[in-house]
């Protein structure tokens, strides 16, 4: 049967306090709304429509999903409401499932579950027993467990307020069946608005039968209304990246300070301590140690690699048994070849760093190209811009950069050239000689240092 998906995102998120609209607020680097609609994507849905509100074009642009429809609510009138403004956009479908855009975690699995729970001519529920079922729709059952309807909190008795399996708001229903009860809505109710779950009793007294189906842990169907319960599902997903990582053999030295912005893939045996970020597509090569504070962005880490403490690694590509850091950072456009080092407090922007070289301390690269065993000495900087436009700088094989100098692009090293420490060198450097800047060293007679007046 094919199948359409509602995501209910229109409300306008008060509780975060925010001038974004509340599913477009990140978890694990990704809006809400992400979440969710790859969630309906990964059930192979032949139609997915987002409901939003007024001044949501912003959530458009920055879902920026060409397999997904858009209806504006231009009225909160509730969620049956809601779900009525998708319909024409899911003509055709034979089911439809409801999901919300500030649900982010539930799995699929849970909701093919479901699917399967509810064949033609079932409506089906997903539902929960909770501890405090405060705040939530009541599923009210006759004697025999059969579904009855559903109530929601503020119009629930004393006696339905006592029943704790609770509506978590998704489900799936016939498309024709699913128009037909939600023509027939009304608001009278406490809330006045047209509640989507009003449409249970109405199965119920057509006769049809009502299943239902839970989720395997209860942050699956938890929303996000303000920026405490955001946190809260932010450290569930990571725990639960960091589980998924260590069962595929990664070692974390402390999983709950792990935080997953994006995508990452691993080799065998790679060890991530704590504190460590990883934001865009992140692909680690076997072997490599990630030492705590670092953060890496769209990098590819090759096998073997140490990254030590305190990194910011930035749409770079490390090679095989390279060494960064501590303190290094290393940024879009550097590519290492194997067996480099680069230091502590060292800079690499736009740079090609050929095998084995080393630039171990205190150094900023940019726009060059180091040759294979070169050694770049501790102050060495590339001067690569003039105030208007970025210049490169060459170095070549087994070259050596002393101390304290500065290379002003364009330039070239020449192989196994020598820059003698504290140089200025603004005109290429031929091969095999030692090239220096150095004014002359003066002392000066009779000279005394300045003392302050009693």
């Amino acid at each position: 049967m094919s199948l359409g998906v509602v995501i209910l995102a229109a409300g306008q998120g008060t509780r975060m306090k925010s001038g974004l609209a509340k599913v477009l607020h990140p978890l694990g680097g990704r809006p809400l709304l992400r979440h969710v609609i790859d969630t309906a994507l990964d059930l192979d849905a032949d139609r997915v429509v987002v409901v939003y509100g007024h001044g949501g074009e912003a959530v458009i642009e920055a879902m920026g999903e060409p397999r997904t429809g858009w209806v504006l609510q231009e009225q909160q009138l509730g969620t049956g409401h809601a779900v009525k403004q998708a319909m024409p956009l899911l003509d055709g479908v034979d089911r439809v499932l409801v999901l919300y855009g500030d649900v982010p975690l539930t799995l699929s699995g849970t909701l093919h579950r479901l699917l399967r729970s509810a064949d033609e001519g079932v409506l089906g529920l997903l539902t929960m027993d909770v501890d405090d079922p405060a705040g939530y729709g009541r599923i009210v059952r006759d004697a025999e467990g059969a579904v009855q309807r559903i109530v929601e909190h503020k119009d629930a008795d004393t006696e339905e307020k006592r029943i704790r399996e609770v509506n978590t708001g998704i489900l799936v229903a016939q498309q024709s069946w699913l128009a037909e009860w939600l023509d027939g809505l009304n608001n009278d109710n406490a809330q006045g608005e047209y509640y989507l779950t009003d449409i249970v009793g109405m199965a119920v007294e057509s006769g049809m039968p009502v299943s239902t189906s839970g989720p395997d842990a209860w942050w699956e169907v938890a929303g996000v209304n303000d920026r405490v319960q955001l946190a809260q599902l932010e450290r569930i997903f990571q725990r639960r990246e960091a589980e998924r990582l260590m069962r595929d053999g990664v070692t974390m030295l402390d999983p709950a300070r792990f935080d997953l912005r994006g995508t990452l893939v691993c080799g065998v045996d790679v060890t991530i301590d704590a504190n460590v970020i990883i934001e865009g597509d992140v692909r680690i090569g076997n072997g490599v140690r990630i030492g705590a504070n670092t953060v890496l962005r769209s990098c590819q880490i090759d096998d073997d690699v140490c990254v030590l403490e305190n990194c910011v690694l930035e749409n770079a590509v490390i090679g095989a048994g390279s060494r960064v850091g501590p303190f290094a950072r290393v940024r879009p456009g550097a590519v290492f070849e194997r067996n480099v080092h680069v230091g502590n407090f060292v800079e690499i922007k736009n740079a090609h760093i050929a095998e084995s070289a080393k630039i171990n301390h205190l150094s900023y690269v940019g726009d060059a190209q180091v040759g294979q065993r070169a050694n770049v000495g501790a102050g060495a900087i590339t001067c690569n811009y003039d105030g208007a436009n970025k210049h490169r700088t060459v170095i070549g094989d087994d070259a050596f950069i002393g101390s304290n100098s500065a290379l002003v692009a364009p330039v070239t090293i020449g192989e196994g050239a020598t820059i003698g420490a504290g140089s200025t060198i603004s005109r290429d450097a031929p091969d095999d000689r030692l090239s220096l800047t150095r004014a002359r060293q003066l002392v000066v007679p009779g000279w005394k240092r300045p003392t302050k007046k009693k």
